[in-house]
């Protein structure tokens, strides 16, 4: 194969013009794109090459050339020529793009020379002058200031401080605008051109106000949510009517972010737990951990040692052999609540409060501690103080427990709750037994005016009982079991009551504040209550109820 045939070969798909040259100057080769550009102005393009010009020019189009002597073949060279992009097809293309650039801006485009005079700007200028951008053109900023189109002029400022500069003045129709002029230099470091950027700031002013205005309700919304939550009537299982309880909850909810062990008084069945509940959901433990309860006075002393510390395989026959997690550690990160405190065995109180002090515990048969993280609530019924004296109980727990002391007193102290909470659990029977179950007005009084020995536990079970056990829709009292009239007499259901006047007003009172809740207007409740509207309003006033 000659040197002709080898280079047509291997040059022949080159998508630029090639030409093969031996050492004295004469083309050997060429490849179509070659012969196509140059026709037979080869000698041209060789003289060219030998005055060593980077660019040669053939009808009017520019090539750059590159020389390449070829691996094996000596004293032949290859030379390329790649078409060079024309200065003013260049100039033009950038012309193009900073013309797109400036009309796609949001912002108005304004530059101008040294002098002032205006040299180019884009069509936002109309959107916020209302003057066509054609108008400034060629004008001085000094002739805007004369028209009233500009206040403060930021170019002559650029121009004395050589740096950005940004201004701010009025608009036409009371619109805020910003100038911010910036320099461009020449090469001898002299202000040659101001660009400046005019953005209408009065939309950011608006949402800005708008979003105070926002921040304004939503403050004025968090405080009356606040309130709301400040005064629960019902919350889960939480029903509170009367102002004491009210103030019960508030300040369980205060004390729900901080981990001081709250130690919760009361008789049995007032609804210590519930309080106890209802502090954790408030509290960011609700989002980590669990609302463990344990009764102390439920478990034998021998069982529950391992119920609260758990123990580890083997510490005692019968025990799992992969051992057991006690309640403080699956309450961890959570809520322990320790119902009946008053019934731990003192050899147990110096382990609780190792625990509530040093925040570790150890299982039975462990020789390693475990680091905790438990709100801990302790609940009695029991008189703890009495208990220390008589050496029942520790004095050093008693004060470690005794951080946030809460008594919620008994269901008799707090009728304003008795309907309220005899409703939410005629509700709720209702539902789990998918009957329509009512109390006669006879029978509700009867309630309001009970002792209630048991509280809340106690109403609850008999709500539960009657709804179940009654078969007729409306239950009166002559569907009372028998013993409920011996207990109210020995519980002595007048008890605070100094006149029949005042249990009258009393259970009025009571009803009303109910029916407000459940009905919407004063005609309603007078229709439900058997009476006329004009005594509804006339009682009400004289509650003070609304």
């Amino acid at each position: 194969m000659t040197i002709r045939e080898l280079a047509s070969n291997e040059w022949s798909n080159l998508p630029i013009p090639m030409l093969l040259v031996d050492d004295r100057g004469q083309v050997i080769a060429s490849n179509p794109q070659a012969k196509e550009r140059f026709e037979n102005r080869f000698d041209q393009l060789i003289e060219a090459v030998e005055n060593e010009e980077e660019k040669v020019e053939i009808d009017g189009h520019h090539f750059i050339v590159e020389q390449y002597e070829h691996d094996s073949m000596a004293n032949y060279y290859f030379y390329l020529f790649f078409p060079a992009v024309h200065h003013g097809e260049q100039y033009e293309k950038m012309e193009r793009e900073l013309h797109s650039l400036l009309e796609n801006s949001y912002d108005a485009i304004y530059i101008t020379d040294a002098e002032g005079k205006t040299l180019k700007t884009n069509h936002a200028i109309e959107r916020i002058t209302n003057i066509p951008k054609e108008y400034y053109i060629g004008k001085n900023v000094n002739q805007l200031v004369k028209r009233g189109i500009l206040e403060d002029p930021v170019t002559f400022k650029v121009v004395k401080e050589k740096k950005p500069v940004t201004v701010y003045q009025r608009g036409k129709g009371n619109t805020e605008i910003m100038l911010t002029g910036s320099p461009v230099f020449n090469e001898k470091g002299e202000v040659e051109k101001v660009i400046t950027n005019i953005r209408d700031m009065t939309d950011l002013k608006q949402l800005r106000d708008e979003l105070q205005k926002i921040r304004e309700l939503n403050s004025f919304y968090k405080s009356q949510l606040n309130n709301i939550q400040a005064t629960p009537d019902v919350t889960n299982d939480v029903v509170c009517e009367s102002e004491e309880m009210k103030s019960i909850f508030l300040t369980g909810e205060r004390v729900a972010n901080i981990d001081a062990t709250i130690l919760v008084l009361g008789e049995t069945g007032v609804g210590k737990d519930v309080f106890a509940k209802h502090v954790h959901e408030h509290s960011p433990r609700s989002e980590k951990g669990e609302f463990i309860k344990i009764n102390c006075g439920a478990i034998p002393a021998s069982l529950l040692e391992s119920e609260l510390f758990g123990y580890e395989a083997g510490a005692f026959s019968g025990a799992q052999k992969d051992g057991k997690a006690g309640m403080f550690e699956l309450a961890n990160n959570g809520t322990l609540f320790l119902d009946e405190v008053g019934e731990l065995p003192l050899e147990l109180q110096v382990k609780l409060l190792r625990v509530l002090q040093e925040g570790e515990l150890r299982r039975i048969g462990s020789t390693t501690t475990k680091w905790i993280d438990v709100r801990v609530i302790v609940a009695t019924n029991r008189d703890l103080k009495k208990m220390v004296r008589e050496g029942e109980f520790r004095e050093d727990l008693y004060y470690r427990i005794n951080v946030i002391p809460i008594h919620i007193p008994p269901l008799r102290d707090r009728r304003e709750d008795i309907l309220s909470m005899i409703d939410f659990y005629l509700q709720k029977y209702n539902q789990k037994y998918d009957v329509n179950k009512q109390f006669s007005e006879e029978i509700l009084n009867f309630f309001y005016r009970l002792h209630w020995q048991g509280n809340v536990r106690e109403l609850a079970n008999l709500v539960e009982r009657l709804v179940v056990t009654i078969p007729t829709t409306m239950i009166d009292m002559s569907d009372l079991p028998a013993d409920l009239y011996e207990d109210t007499e020995k519980g002595s259901p007048l008890q605070g009551m100094t006149t029949l006047q005042e249990a009258t007003e009393s259970s009025e009172k009571a009803l009303l504040k109910k029916a407000l809740t459940r009905y919407k207007n004063t005609y309603k409740i007078a229709e439900v209550l058997g009476t006329s509207q004009a005594t509804i309003v006339r009682k009400l006033k004289k509650y003070q109820l609304s």
